[in-house]
């Protein structure tokens, strides 16, 4: 299935043993449905998972759906790979605890997509390590279409208490996808379900930091990440003003109200256009 026409905001998570629940997410308001076959099902329950979720996919879902494998050092991979290879209803990999180029080419070469061409693949950098290697794995295969965070790995990898001490991490995934022509990485999960505020504070702040956004794990997330991602009525008047200008006089100019504009701020002016118009 193709992807949405502008850049997804909100992706759901959902665990592949609770078909119930991932027929929930369908219908949720979700960009895109990230059925979990690693953390959130258990060893016993991995093998009813894998199957839910092959027939699941067997056919077409009314959104993207990304399926989160289990890691490519586990007893569990292969038969994930085995099991979603060709099926109709699957958008994308999300490879989660990988460390190296290497591990993102196997399944890329393992992985085969239902209509032909390559199957996305979101590599998670989840250790120390893997941060290290941020643009070497995010560049390691055409089939990479994304990176991201999972900061509860990395939290406990780097024995971070405060939310501050990931922040270089979270640079350094920007910078790193922006090096590899990848779009910006979205925010990890917020844990706190019923802390909305919390969750529009720290949306904010992946904002300035460069993401676009942010998977969650429950429904009431999606608004606030919704409007945490999307422009404001400001930001909307300010991006059409610079492209008026930019129209009218081509090259760096100061407008009215004192901002300098030249072709990086036109460039930002278009984006922030773009994402509004996926809300329309």
């Amino acid at each position: 299935m193709a992807g949405p026409a502008f850049p997804p905001l909100t992706l759901l998570y959902a665990p592949g043993d609770r078909p119930e629940v991932v027929g929930k997410a369908l219908v949720s308001g979700a960009d895109v449905v990230l059925i979990d076959l690693e953390d959130a099902v258990a060893p016993d329950r991995k093998g009813y998972a894998r199957a839910a979720t092959a027939e699941r996919l067997a056919h077409r879902p009314p959104v993207p759906v990304h399926v989160r494998v289990n890691s490519t050092d586990s007893p569990w991979a292969e038969g994930d790979l085995a099991a979603l290879s060709g099926l109709p209803g699957l958008s994308g990999l999300r490879l989660p605890k990988v460390t190296s180029p290497s591990e993102v080419v196997r399944v890329a070469e393992r992985a085969v997509p239902a209509g032909g061409g390559p199957l996305p693949l979101y590599a998670l950098l989840e250790s120390a390590l893997a941060v290290e290697r941020a643009f070497t794995i995010a560049s390691a295969h055409p089939s990479v279409r994304g990176i991201a965070l999972g900061e509860a790995d990395l939290r406990a990898d780097l024995g971070v208490r405060e939310d501050a001490g990931l922040d270089w991490s979270r640079a350094r995934a920007v910078v790193a996808a922006r090096a590899a022509a990848l779009p910006p990485p979205v925010q990890s999960i917020y844990p706190d379900t019923r802390d909305l505020e919390g969750l529009a504070a720290s949306c904010a702040h992946g904002r300035a930091l460069g993401f676009l956004g942010r998977a969650a794990i429950h429904p009431r997330q999606l608004p606030v990440i919704e409007r945490a991602y999307t422009p404001t009525a400001e930001e909307i008047a300010q991006a059409e003003e610079t492209l008026k200008a930019a129209a009218l006089e081509p090259g760096a100019q100061a407008l009215p109200d004192g901002r300098f504009i030249d072709t990086a701020t036109v460039r930002e002016a278009r984006r922030t256009l773009s994402l509004t118009q996926r809300s329309r």
